[in-house]
Parts: C-alpha cells; sequence; structure tokens
C-alpha cells in the first residue's frame, strides 16, 4: 500500500451531528499539514470541504429491499428490526475461523471519523460521517490464509422482520464480494455508526461494509457472515444482470449504465433547482485506489 491511515480516535471521539459542523472548516485545514489522516479524513476529502448531508437526509433516503423498494420503506419499515444480540460467522481460507459477537469483533478496535462521498448506481450521491473502522484489521484478525483471492459478505435473512424478503424481488440473502486487496485497502470501512450514533436499522445496523469508490449496492448491510475464498464470490445484483452491473462497480463517469448515463449525478439535498454534478472517476478517490486497477480494461472489467 502506498499509505495506511493512521488514527489517535477512539470510540469516544466521534463527533455527534450537533457539533460536526462546527468542526467543519478546522478539519478541512488539516489538508495542508498532513493532519487529515490523523481524523480518520482522507485529505482530499479535507481538501474539498465535503459538506455532509443531513442525518434525516442519510437516513431516510435509502436503498434496502430487505424493507422495500421504495426510498422512503427503509426508514417506513425497518422499526421492526431488532439488531441485537448480533454475530458475525466469518471463515473459509482464515486460521482462525469461528461466529463471533459484535462486541468480540469490535473490542479493540479503533473507531475512526470518515466523511465518505456514497454514489449510488441510480446516478445519485450524497456525503455520509460513518464511524467504523477498517475492514483489514478485522480480517487480520481472522488470519488470512495466503490462497485466499476474494471475500464474501452475506446480510442477515429476517423475513418476519424485514419485510421485503417476503418477496422474490431478490435472491435473499442478499450477497456481495470484493477481491482481497480491495478489502484490504485503509479506505474500506466496517461501518458501525453515522454522526457518532449507531447505525440506524435503515443504514445497515448494527455493521455494514462501506467501499468508498465503487456504487453504493457494493456496500453490503447487515452482515452476518464473511468469507475468505480463491474463487470470485456471487454477488446478488451482478448475478441478475451481469451487463448492468459489473462486479468491481467502481465508480466510472466513462463508463454509463445500459440505461442511464453516469457521467454525472443528482447530489441528494441540493434542492429542486440544483443542478448535476459531474461524476468523479472512482467517486473522488482515484489517487488512492487507481493502482488497484493498473492494467485493467475498466470498460470490460466495470
Amino acid at each position: 500500500m502506498a499509505y495506511e491511515f493512521k488514527t489517535d480516535l477512539t470510540a469516544a471521539d466521534v463527533t455527534p451531528a450537533a457539533a460536526f459542523f462546527n468542526r467543519r472548516a478546522f478539519m478541512a485545514g488539516l489538508a495542508g499539514i498532513g493532519g487529515a489522516s490523523a481524523l480518520g479524513l482522507s485529505a482530499d476529502a479535507a481538501a474539498d470541504k465535503l459538506k455532509p448531508n443531513t442525518w434525516e437526509e442519510i437516513t431516510t433516503y435509502n436503498n434496502f429491499y430487505e424493507f422495500g423498494t421504495g426510498k422512503s420503506d427503509p426508514a417506513s419499515y425497518a422499526g421492526g428490526f431488532n439488531p441485537a444480540p448480533w454475530s458475525i460467522e466469518i471463515g473459509g481460507l482464515v486460521d482462525n475461523p469461528g461466529t463471533f459477537t459484535l462486541d468480540q469483533i469490535t473490542e479493540g478496535m479503533t473507531i475512526e471519523e470518515r466523511i465518505y462521498r456514497f454514489r449510488c448506481v441510480e446516478a445519485w450521491s450524497m456525503v455520509v460521517p460513518w464511524n467504523g473502522f477498517m475492514l483489514s484489521e478485522l480480517l487480520n484478525r481472522a488470519g488470512v490464509q495466503g490462497r485466499a483471492k476474494y471475500v464474501a459478505f452475506e446480510t442477515v435473512v429476517r423475513p418476519e422482520e424485514m419485510p421485503g424478503q417476503k418477496r422474490t424481488t431478490l435472491e435473499w440473502p442478499y450477497r456481495e464480494g470484493l477481491r482481497l486487496d480491495e478489502a484490504m485497502h485503509p479506505l474500506t470501512l466496517m461501518a458501525t455508526g453515522i454522526y457518532g450514533k449507531p447505525l440506524p436499522n435503515q443504514n445497515g445496523a448494527p455493521i455494514r461494509l462501506v467501499v468508498p469508490w465503487k456504487y453504493g449496492f457494493k456496500s453490503i448491510k447487515s452482515i452476518v457472515k464473511i468469507t475468505l475464498t480463491d474463487r470470485e464470490p456471487y454477488a446478488t445484483w451482478n448475478k441478475i444482470s451481469s451487463r448492468e452491473y459489473g462486479f468491481f462497480s467502481n465508480v466510472n463517469p466513462e463508463v454509463n449504465h445500459p440505461r442511464w448515463s453516469q457521467a454525472s449525478e443528482r447530489l441528494i439535498g441540493g434542492g429542486l433547482f440544483a443542478k448535476r454534478q459531474p461524476t468523479l472517476k472512482f467517486n473522488g478517490y482515484e489517487e488512492d485506489v487507481a493502482q488497484l486497477y493498473e492494467g485493467m480494461d475498466l470498460n470490460k472489467f466495470f
């Protein structure tokens, strides 16, 4: 890796929404002195002075088909979902397989504040202040074996609590996957909160993946299983329509979805008459992640 995030933050340092915006000017100024990464914020994000969306926007405009296909369905129907207690099964090509409680997984982890762009494949975007820890920390604890090349993830199946799973909209459980080097990249986050608060049910409580340079559907929610494998794993949307949803699904303004352009995006919260903004390659994280795909044809491996 060209760099690695370093931070002195602990769970006590995450910022509540009421105080968050008072810190923005200070944090943006850190970009030029190398302090941004020490707060878990990339210099790129600080330099851009990213303004996070409001709590209301982040928690009421979601895709989470387990609760319904409408953008407001997750907030409307996720109240009956109980994310506690929680455990995650970690297995496959690891030295230390097992089923671990959420407390066991987060014990000793440094919870960082990461302000990331979030780009949906549907060509809308927002900015989210996540709290979480690097996936690489968890995988290192599990002991990744030399034959492992990919990481597979599964979402919980609870149709009695997730009414969308009573329908055949998708094949349940929802599944996703990353190449191992993508999973180990320091930008790849296991998120446990937003604005210093625990993840709301509609946003993937109690723990989800966040891969900021990829389209949002890659950032699987409410994870209950992580498997290290030597084969490209099943990915739900990719298997439904590989022509529309590539396995990699990196944000790329030069590769359109078959039914719409990806060259621009609609910023949630921008207002009725707000202009669409240009889509940034790798969602603005090109400098950080482009080396992962060196030599790849990104039109073919989209």
